[in-house]
């Protein structure tokens, strides 16, 4: 399956909310979500040239291995905005490829703004008219949760993810996401904003679509913070597993009793197993079975 043609079905179409196709596709293949990142020393070490023939070898190459093997892959924008509109081409392709296999895809682009600006990043990623759009999309929201409006909306009209940054891994994050405001952190700002969104789902005893995304190597910091997880009823997208130091024992410490909400995201750990598409594909299928024997 290549990654530079292709049309895509949409399945946002179904009727079925992305918290409830997330839930089936997790079920089915188990929970991992394997990123699509390439940068620069990655895809040299799979002894290609970083320019537009080696991204699209690379990108084709996880298309294959991951399509209709692995429930969600989180392709990260930037690396192919790096090269342009074709290298945006590129990405658009692999996304309608994949959820053409029946995979789920959650674009990594955490765009945020405010007003008639986020509204458009709403409609370029979301949006029943949009070009390649994913099945969910990553958003910053340190504009303000309520600056994310008209993304929250859309992504519900069009049966459709967003994940909010919440607490995240770098050590830069935490003068932002621990700072208080008349003792509640930003952080639990996120949690609980994002457990409204997530009520009715609730009430219908179903997964919601609006996820956070919390690393795995954030340490004591969910307790430090008094954050309750479990409570946002929504995917809790998780990256930093593997290469980048999480391990079960980080996932088990950081969701607790969050656990079976968890979206363990993997990206250089999988990669590395390139470039034969067999050896990708068995290294995804791997952590999957493993990540689902601690979540499920």
């Amino acid at each position: 399956m290549s990654a530079s043609t292709g049309t895509t079905t949409d399945t946002t179409m179904t009727g079925l909310t992305f918290g409830q196709r997330l839930r089936a596709t997790t079920d089915t293949h188990g929970p991992l979500c394997a990123g699509i990142d390439p940068h620069r020393a990655l895809v040299e070490s799979w002894g290609l040239g970083y320019d537009l023939d080696g991204l699209a070898r690379f990108t084709d190459a996880c298309v294959e291995a991951f399509a209709g093997h692995v429930g969600v892959v989180k392709p990260q924008s930037a690396f192919f905005e790096v090269f342009g509109s074709r290298g945006v081409a590129i990405l658009e392709a692999a996304i309608a490829a994949l959820r053409e296999a029946g995979t789920l895809v959650i674009l990594d682009a955490k765009r945020g703004d405010i007003g008639s600006t986020m509204a458009a990043y709403a409609e370029a990623y979301l949006g029943k008219d949009a070009v390649a759009p994913g099945d969910a999309l990553t958003v910053s929201p340190y504009l303000g949760f309520e600056s994310l409006r008209p993304a929250l909306d859309l992504a519900a009209q069009t049966h459709r993810g967003v994940f909010v940054l919440a607490l995240t891994s770098n050590p830069e994050g935490r003068s932002v996401q621990h700072a208080r405001l008349r003792d509640t952190s930003v952080a639990e700002s996120m949690v609980t904003s994002a457990a409204a969104e997530n009520a009715a789902a609730a009430a219908r005893g179903e997964l919601g679509s609006v996820g956070l995304v919390v690393g795995a190597t954030v340490g004591s910091a969910v307790q430090e913070l008094q954050l309750d997880l479990a409570a946002v009823n929504g995917p809790l997208l998780s990256p930093g597993v593997g290469a980048q130091g999480g391990t079960t024992d980080d996932l088990r410490r950081v969701f607790g009793d969050a656990l079976p909400n968890v979206l363990p995201a993997s990206s250089r750990e999988v990669l590395t197993a390139g470039p034969e598409v067999a050896a990708l594909r068995d290294r995804a299928l791997q952590t999957s079975a493993s990540l689902a024997a601690l979540l499920r």
